[in-house]
């Protein structure tokens, strides 16, 4: 049985389940490597991606990915805005970025844009908004108890009743509710 470097397996992989994936049967057959074999890499892919946390990737082959500054982002963000579009890759690439980074950082310049011009302060009002869902979480939690004892003692207070109307156990001289009294007849 062959053996298969782990970057061979990652290619092949990789070109099942890329933008343009192939099938296992149509691989084994370009490949020569049994369709079997292909299938059980994709499905210990599958689990071990699932399993394991996300690596970072890296912009070049054994360079780590940069750890940007917000005030990095907010320069990458504001040069690509003046940048025209058929530049745009080279910029990117430049910088060791991918587009939809720069997409998601200018979602959040934008939002933080926007928070700072309504007066609002994100980081004070965190604090608060967790206490409000905390006291909201804990007066949901003793709505829900007070609720099963409402519901316990009006299951009581229906058995006390249809006992006390079936006879129960008193002397007929002081007996309540019977046929004739008419809480039985409710």
């Amino acid at each position: 049985m062959p053996s298969y470097s782990d970057g061979f397996k990652g290619r092949m992989v990789q070109r099942m389940t890329g933008p343009v994936a192939i099938s296992a049967n149509a691989l084994s057959q370009e490949v020569g490597v049994p369709q079997a074999t292909l299938s059980a890499w994709l499905r210990n892919a599958r689990t071990i991606s699932a399993m394991t946390p996300s690596k970072p990737t890296s912009s070049r082959a054994g360079q780590p990915t940069k750890k940007w500054t917000a005030e990095e982002k907010y320069r990458i963000v504001l040069e690509a805005v003046g940048i025209p579009d058929q530049e745009l890759g080279a910029f990117l690439r430049r910088n060791g970025l991918h587009e939809a980074q720069l997409t998601d950082w200018k979602e959040l310049a934008s939002q933080a844009a926007v928070s700072a011009l309504e007066g609002n302060r994100p980081s004070k009002k965190a604090p608060a908004a967790s206490r409000d869902s905390k006291r909201l979480r804990d007066l949901e939690v003793e709505l829900h108890r007070k609720d099963k004892a409402l519901a316990e003692v009006t299951a009581l207070l229906a058995l006390k009743k249809k006992w006390t109307c079936s006879g129960g156990t008193r002397p007929r001289a002081h007996r309540r509710g019977t046929r004739d009294d008419p809480q039985c007849s409710r």
